[in-house]
């Protein structure tokens, strides 16, 4: 069961309070699309949901991925909690980086359920981006298509709208598989196509969610980061290195991007009750 953790205290310099600035408007943020440099023959299309291919997931009956059937309603009432704490962000973050500090904690799960929280509020289209090119898990994970996908459209390989899935069972949630493997996934993600799809990504979408490698593990992660707005930092109690987190936390508030950070497989809280101060559960979906 995860949740947003808060209890970071500022006087600790880990979270610093963002000084509130008003979002961007539509218009800023095509102008800020069209500043990107051209590249020839990037294989990106005008219309980057003009082709796009739609696949059912496929997930296990007791799988803990987009709990928002009421299957398990405390589950998604958190995920609720921490896709409000975006939508009311002073900074309005749009293209977000999930990672951690190692493998195991459980930031793909996270940035899974984070975007499908997102996708079933009105009419927020997510597109998910596996850009962990060496160890890709969304596809797997949601039983979708591994390619094409990411690695295809950054070699030149195909168009983005070929790459991205819409997931049947969320119609606000597109996936972007990592595709398939290469040997320079360093050099594909610092270059100007990387940079040139998240800008029309961020025009496409309400909101992109980028699940990336491992802070400590390689620069793929600075690469990613470098094209965000912030970054969701996820920590696993019962698993996360101690020395490592703090080590990589501190790196990503030190970029002035931390966003907040996400406690998996946290704990039920010993005030926590089932019924609260209401006579009833939590909603069923």
């Amino acid at each position: 069961m995860s949740t947003i953790f808060q209890a970071l205290d500022n006087k600790l310099g880990l979270i610093p309070k963002p000084a509130p600035r008003p979002a961007l408007s539509r218009d800023a943020m095509a102008s800020l699309a069209a500043s990107v440099p051209a590249v020839p023959d990037v294989p990106l299309a005008d219309d980057p949901k003009s082709r796009i291919r739609v696949a059912p997931m496929q997930l296990a009956e007791s799988s803990p991925l987009l709990p928002f059937d009421g299957s398990s309603p405390r589950a998604g009432e958190q995920y609720r909690a921490v896709r409000t704490n975006l939508l009311q962000h002073p900074n309005a973050p749009r293209v977000l980086v999930v990672s951690s500090c190692g493998s195991g904690d459980g930031k793909t799960l996270s940035a899974i359920n984070t975007a499908g929280a997102l996708a079933i509020q009105g009419e927020t289209t997510v597109l998910l981006v596996d850009a962990d090119l060496r160890n890709p898990s969304l596809a797997p994970t949601l039983g979708l298509p591994g390619d094409p996908g990411l690695a295809d459209v950054l070699s030149g390989d195909c168009q983005l709208e070929d790459a991205i899935v819409e997931t049947a069972q969320f119609p606000n949630l597109y996936v972007l598989p990592a595709g398939t493997a290469r040997r320079n996934p360093a050099e594909l993600l610092d270059s100007a196509r990387w940079r040139q799809l998240c800008a029309v990504a961020r025009n496409s979408f309400r909101f992109v969610l980028i699940d990336t490698a491992p802070i400590a593990a390689v620069t793929d992660y600075d690469l990613v980061q470098a094209v965000a707005d912030g970054v969701i930092f996820v920590v696993r109690p019962d698993h996360s290195d101690r020395n490592l987190c703090l080590a990589a936390l501190q790196k990503v508030n030190a970029s002035g991007k931390l966003t907040g950070v996400l406690i998996n497989c946290a704990e039920n809280w010993f005030l926590y009750k089932r019924y609260g101060r209401y006579p009833y559960p939590y909603p069923e979906s």
